[in-house]
């Protein structure tokens, strides 16, 4: 269907890709992971065109049609919603308009010409792309009455669907997506995902969302030094196998036969918990041919998060009464909010606008007033918090070193060999501790930013949006770290494994009161009854 042949991508001195042989086989869904400056989203540009290897070639079998999902979101501002999505099928696009372009200037010569196009219109289901376009759209949250409006008239958010509509029109034999699931409510993501569950062609996806990845992957495809290895399997297969196989690596004196046992019982583990009907037969029989030689450790660092409290926390945490706050533009987003925080409580704070969650978090750290109520922090607590966005801390010229001291409480914290042994663990390492604060990544900044909070040693944690920008293994630690916290956290994320296996209850800020159920993010989002409360509650003007 689609291989790559010899292929190197060289930028200067530093080598990206080294020879890199793979090829992508139809029905399966391939997962490109790999640390952050791999080369994921390049090696993407590559297969589809946009960017020329150093040396080796792309071959995509005759006949195949590619889709790619537009990152450029005013890239068709110009044009109607639906028209945006028919565009995605580029050959059955180009005979559409040369249809209506010989009709527009209509002669006996041409007429011939139009019935010969319209045949091929007709076989490739060109009379019924409207249609077609429009179900998808419904689909993914796009009302009717938008779909003939401009591009440019829409959200950034609703741009976001449409390009993702028209990357998956018209059954493309290779599907192409960096990133699909950004600016994606939790029901559009579960929609794409039951799709490409159960697609037929080929999906080459780069994604930071883990649950993402174990939904739709048939095949992982890891770049680690320069090549790409293929993993059958989802993400936290390939995740697992790289942990046990790095852990038997480790273990130079453990006989053979017990790494194999080990081997094979996690095989079996994995075996018994495929995912997805569809994918499940194939998976297995992958499975049960792997061999211990065939998982190898990875080269990936992971940041050492672990967040300390300088001391426990008592029985109240934080009490809330009849909070209600308004966006600047005067849109209600909350009203009539009341919470008891209890010892132990890892709480998800939801709502469909990310401006009530965002205006929550700076009401109760202090940084914004409540249009009505109040709230208490418990006389014992201490919080820290990670805001969306952290560009606040970040306008200072000053290196590392001296950016993270700023949150030194004693004077050991100050030593500048304590603070480099901190940025150390979180992977600024040598040099990159003398960073300017002002030229950090937006991973970098996070990064930061949980330094930050390592260092207050809070009891409560408050955390908005908090995976953005980092890559998988940084998840993955950051996550892990959060399971483990004794304290209390506050916590919104578009990560449906982070909040998942975090939170032990849920809270759904709407404009009409606030859902409170002690439950996890899935049982959440899966009980009918809490659904009809959830529609009436954001459908109920206030």
């Amino acid at each position: 269907m689609l291989s790559v042949s010899n292929l190197s991508v060289q930028f200067g001195k530093r080598i990206l890709f080294d020879e890199v042989n793979v090829t992508f086989a139809q029905g399966n869904c391939y997962g490109i992971i790999g640390a952050n400056g791999a080369g994921k989203s390049t090696f993407l540009k590559i297969l589809s065109g946009q960017l020329d290897p150093t040396s080796g070639h792309v071959h995509l079998e005759p006949g195949k049609r590619m889709s790619i999902l537009e990152q450029n979101h005013n890239a068709y501002d110009e044009f109607p919603v639906l028209e945006t999505v028919v565009m995605g099928n580029k050959p059955l696009f180009k005979i559409k308009k040369e249809i209506d372009a010989l009709y527009a200037d209509y002669t006996d010569e041409n007429a011939e010409k139009i019935g010969e196009l319209q045949v091929k219109f007709e076989e490739m289901n060109g009379w019924n792309a409207d249609s077609d376009a429009a179900a998808m759209l419904s689909n993914l949250g796009i009302p009717e009455d938008l779909h003939y409006t401009n591009m440019a008239d829409l959200d950034s958010k609703l741009k976001v669907r449409v390009l993702l509509a028209q990357a998956l029109f018209g059954n493309p034999d290779v599907l192409i997506m960096d990133e699909p699931t950004n600016d994606l409510d939790y029901d559009t993501i579960n929609w794409l995902e039951n799709f490409l569950a159960n697609y037929d062609n080929t999906v080459i996806v780069v994604s930071h969302d883990r649950h993402f990845l174990d939904a739709v992957c048939t095949t992982i495809a890891d770049i680690d030094f320069g090549k790409i290895n293929l993993f059958s399997g989802n993400y936290t297969f390939w995740y697992e196998s790289s942990q046990l196989a790095a852990r038997q690596r480790a273990q130079q004196n453990k006989k053979a036969e017990e790494k194999a046992k080990e081997l094979n019982e996690f095989i079996q583990r994995f075996s018994a918990n495929v995912a997805k009907s569809k994918q499940a037969t194939s998976r297995k029989k992958m499975l049960d041919k792997l061999k211990i030689e065939d998982i190898k450790p990875s080269s990936r660092r992971y940041p050492a998060i672990i967040f300390d409290r300088e001391r426990e926390a008592g029985d109240q945490i934080l009490n809330v009464e009849k909070l209600s706050a308004t966006s600047d533009d005067g849109i209600l987003l909350f009203k009539d909010v009341n919470i008891n925080l209890a010892k132990g409580d890892k709480v998800a704070i939801l709502s469909k606008d990310s401006r009530a969650t965002t205006a929550f978090y700076d009401i109760v750290a202090g940084k914004a007033k409540p249009d009505n109520g109040k709230f208490q922090w418990g006389v014992t607590t201490t919080q820290s918090y990670l805001p969306a966005d952290n560009s606040n801390f970040f306008q200072n010229d000053m290196n590392l070193v001296d950016w993270l001291r700023q949150w030194a409480k004693t004077e050991e914290e100050r030593e500048e060999v304590y603070i480099r042994g901190f940025l150390g663990k979180m992977l600024f390492s040598g040099e990159e501790a003398l960073k300017k604060s002002t030229v950090l990544s937006g991973g970098e900044k996070v990064r930061c930013m949980l330094s930050r909070m390592m260092m207050l040693r809070a009891n409560v944690l408050m955390l908005d949006e908090p995976t953005n920008h980092l890559d998988l293994e940084s998840i993955t630690a950051f996550n892990n770290s959060l399971k483990n916290f004794k304290g209390t956290i506050l916590l919104t994320t578009h990560d449906h494994e982070f909040v998942n296996t975090v939170a032990n209850r849920i809270i759904e800020l709407t404009p009409n009161g606030c859902i409170d159920r002690y439950l996890t993010f899935d049982d959440y989002m899966s009980d009918k009854s809490i659904k009809e409360q959830r529609e009436k509650m954001y459908s109920v003007t206030a």
